[in-house]
């Protein structure tokens, strides 16, 4: 441990450093709204929040030992080594302690000015607020200045101010001690694999870190005790994960390289990838050690450094055809994980899935490109595979791309029949967008609003066959389930081939309402049985229409759901007058212009990516199978226990 660390000269971290943006939100009452819902991803979500802000600590330089505990009642405690979250009375809230403001009050924090923390996870000030009203019980505990310290809370509420419990000659830190409440998660449990590969991922984002791990509930496959600490980082965990798998270069091509100071952002980006014949690619992103699995800039960056580096080197060698490969081809077959750290990022929603930053595409790609070009070089064997790789990958799409041609102009002619299908007129895949939609009314909407180039559309007659529940010989005889194979040009089950698609995107579009979330879920089942890697690998979506159009005055605005529509009626639009509100019952009521700017155009629409987490294998298929497979009796039981949790019921 160094000096700085044990004894605190770094700038000032006291009360002062804490700011309020705004009062306290009602989170209990829609929590989705700052973590995404309460199932068991949501839950977990709290421990990620947490753990977040120890992660900011070790980063900054402040701790480099965090633990974290699993207990029998399934409380989760979080210690570090650091600081300490101030204790002090705050200077804007006088009776109150900085620890009792950022754990009670929304928007609350370090990392807003930059001055606590030079780049940090949690930027939104809304973690440990909104851990702290979604749990029964919290405890924080703060050593600090050689005295400990204590607060409790439940659901949000301080049950004390804070107290000094006693001495801490030897310790510093912050401790945190919380137990999901049940009335917001239910029966969902915190799963120790899930938490133990949270942990563990996150030492592998920072070599400086050592992460403890310890869990009082046994599951029979999960270590009851581990410690992390990887000197390697990024390289060591792309080693790990590809295993025994053949790959094109020996040692991944993995580095850590600081920001240029002309480029006045400080932070740093480190990187490890590889190429292999023996399995998908993937890329696994991160900033400022929060997972980003909808990419971002940082990712655009990366591939772009890559991908212009194996260009040069081809034109180099005098391979010609190099020029033609692609970010799609680097990406198949390539194995990566980019981790940046910057300050002040901004990321799309509170739960940070794509990081939105735009200097961090091009300090990422600048700081990548010269050491990836001078790798090629030192390494000319590896460089040499590689590139055989890429241009084989890039003949073999374009080829497909002319059989993709031809095949449209086919299935064009053989589908325009009335109700069915209604293409698009480019010739290439690539943007190209299916609707499935519900309905001829809803279709008739569809094709005012679609732009003809890129967006083709599929209008269905009521809902599919549960294919979970049919015999094969009825999945071959089905007319609408022969209408979507034969319109995406692909076949069923072990005969479906990922290249044979003919759009880029398929997008289920139904009613936002119990039909169409019956019709969602019976389309969505028939993709992840028979076209699984058409989920795996990121084509299909899910649109979303609005439920109200609010009108007050000039001013117009269209709203998802009910909780939505409340917050606005409370708050207005903005405009003059009583607020006229139009509920839609279906997308044949909309209009094709409220059907474009809400729901069809790329510009202005909002799509959700439907993904299965693979953080638990095998639980989405049985989760599947539970609720749209043979056995009633599982889906009954499945109703029973989540009945309770239904806040509204629309029938």
């Amino acid at each position: 441990m160094s000096d700085d660390l044990l004894t605190g000269s770094s700038p000032t971290y006291d009360a002062s450093s804490i700011e309020v943006l705004e009062g306290l939100e009602p989170v209990r009452k829609r929590p989705g709204m700052y973590i995404g819902g309460t199932d068991e991803r949501a839950l977990h979500h709290l421990v990620a929040e947490i753990l977040d802000n120890s992660m900011d600590e070790a980063v900054a330089g402040h701790a480099n030992r965090i633990e974290m505990t699993l207990h029998a009642d399934h409380s989760v405690t979080i210690t570090d080594n650091g600081r300490g979250i101030p204790i002090d009375p705050h200077p804007k809230f006088p009776g109150k302690s900085a620890l009792e403001v950022i754990l009670c009050t929304l928007h609350a924090g370090g990392k807003f000015s930059g001055d606590a923390y030079a780049t940090s996870g949690g930027l939104h000030g809304v973690g440990s607020s909104v851990v702290n009203a979604l749990s029964d019980s919290l405890i924080v505990q703060v050593a600090k200045n050689k005295e400990l310290y204590e607060q409790r809370f439940s659901r949000g509420i301080p049950l004390g101010p804070v107290e000094k419990i006693g001495s801490a000659p030897n310790k510093r830190g912050t401790f945190v001690t919380f137990h999901a409440d049940e009335q917001i998660f239910g029966k969902h449990r915190f799963k120790p694999k899930r938490l133990f590969t949270l942990a563990r991922s996150k030492a592998f984002l920072f070599s400086g870190v050592e992460i403890r791990w310890k869990s009082e509930i046994d599951d029979g496959e999960t270590p009851v005790q581990a410690t992390f600490h990887f000197p390697g980082g990024l390289a060591d965990y792309l080693k790990e994960t590809l295993g025994k798998s053949m790959t094109y270069a020996e040692a991944p091509f993995a580095g850590t390289v600081e920001f240029q100071p002309r480029f006045g952002v400080p932070g740093k980006v480190e990187w490890a990838v590889n190429w292999t014949p023996s399995r998908d690619g993937f890329i696994q992103s991160y900033c400022n050690t929060v997972p980003t699995p909808e990419g971002g800039t940082h990712e655009g960056g990366f591939w772009s450094a890559i991908l212009k580096g194996i260009r040069a080197y081809g034109d180099l060698v005098g391979n010609k055809k190099s020029k033609d490969i692609t970010r799609d081809d680097l990406i198949t077959g390539g194995c990566a994980l980019v981790s940046c750290f910057i300050r002040e990022p901004e990321f799309v929603g509170q739960t940070k899935d794509r990081l939105a930053t735009a200097d961090a595409a091009r300090l990422v790609e600048n700081a990548v490109r010269d050491h990836f070009d001078n790798w090629l070089a030192a390494d000319t064997k590896s460089a040499g595979a590689i590139l055989d790789f890429l241009v084989l990958r890039s003949e073999e799409r374009l080829r497909r791309r002319q059989e993709k041609e031809t095949q449209r102009k086919t299935a064009t002619k053989k589908l325009r029949l009335p109700g069915k299908l209604t293409d698009c007129t480019a010739k290439n895949r690539e943007n190209t967008e299916l609707f499935i939609v519900e309905g001829d009314s809803a279709g008739g909407s569809a094709k005012g609003a679609r732009k003809r180039e890129t967006q083709a559309l599929l209008p269905l007659k009521g809902k599919i066959l549960n294919v979970l529940g049919a015999a094969s010989n009825k999945l071959n005889t089905n007319q609408e389930i022969n209408d979507i194979c034969e319109a995406l040009g692909v076949q069923m089950g072990t005969r479906f081939n990922v290249e044979d698609l003919r759009y880029d995107k398929i997008i289920i579009m139904t009613d936002a309402d119990v039909d169409g979330a019956h019709i969602a879920a019976l389309l969505m089942t028939f993709f992840f049985t028979q076209m699984r890697p058409l989920i795996d690998q990121g084509h299909l979506y899910l649109a979303c229409p609005p439920l109200y159009r609010l009108t007050q005055g000039a001013k117009r605005l269209y709203v998802t759901d009910d909780a939505e529509k409340d917050i606005w009626m409370d708050k207005g639009l903005g405009g003059k007058g009583k607020i006229d509100v139009q509920r839609f019952k279906g997308l044949g009521e909309m209009d094709a212009k409220d059907l474009k700017e809400t729901t069809m155009d790329p510009k202005t629409r909002k799509l959700i990516r439907v993904t299965i987490d693979e953080n638990v294998p095998g639980e989405t298929g049985d989760l599947v199978e539970r609720l749209m497979g043979k056995k009633p009796e599982l889906r009954f039981q499945y109703i029973q226990e989540h009945a309770q949790y239904v806040e509204e019921l629309d029938v």
